[in-house]
């Protein structure tokens, strides 16, 4: 089965080919059509939708998959979120979320101001290119989890309900 995955980035390409080993996995440069740094749940899920889809329509891929990360506030006050989706060519869409980790303040004044988290990250830890490493999921605790982890998680809850969707 060829799987495609709407974007570049090492750990969510890492986190699906873990995931469906033994397919073939293509990945490309898919724009999530919502902000750089989505600022909810809701604008999180419709950037994931928006790799799915449009990973599924470049490719001739039998299903696409969407993975996206972004912050969401919880009693005012920041969260990292995720969430990932994956399309077949019967226009059927899965969805799934992750790990939720409170942003540190000093993170959520440089986010509010309109930088983009992984821009954040990488100042924040004192490294470079934190978003296609261990992430902010990783940083934040203190490498008990990585980004590929928590995308993995999730790539586990698509998969989970498209095996499921295909038996019934």
């Amino acid at each position: 089965m060829k799987i495609s995955i709407g974007s570049k980035n090492p750990s969510k390409i890492g986190a699906v080919k873990s995931i469906f080993a033994c397919d073939e996995v293509i990945s490309m440069n898919v724009p999530s059509q919502v902000s750089n740094q989505p600022f909810s749940d809701s604008e999180t899920k419709e950037g994931a939708i928006h790799r799915a889809t449009g990973s599924l329509t470049a490719s001739s891929s039998d299903i696409g998959i969407g993975l996206e990360g972004g912050v969401m506030n919880v009693d005012d006050k920041l969260y990292l979120c995720n969430w990932g989706a994956l399309v077949t060519r019967d226009d059927i869409i899965f969805t799934g979320s992750g790990a939720r980790v409170l942003l540190p303040e000093k993170i959520g004044a440089e986010l509010q101001k309109g930088i983009e988290l992984g821009d954040v990250m990488d100042d924040y830890a004192h490294k470079k290119h934190i978003r296609k490493k261990e992430g902010a999921i990783g940083i934040l605790t203190n490498n008990q989890v990585s980004r590929k982890e928590m995308f993995i998680h999730v790539v586990k809850l698509l998969y989970g309900q498209w095996e499921y969707w295909k038996q019934n």
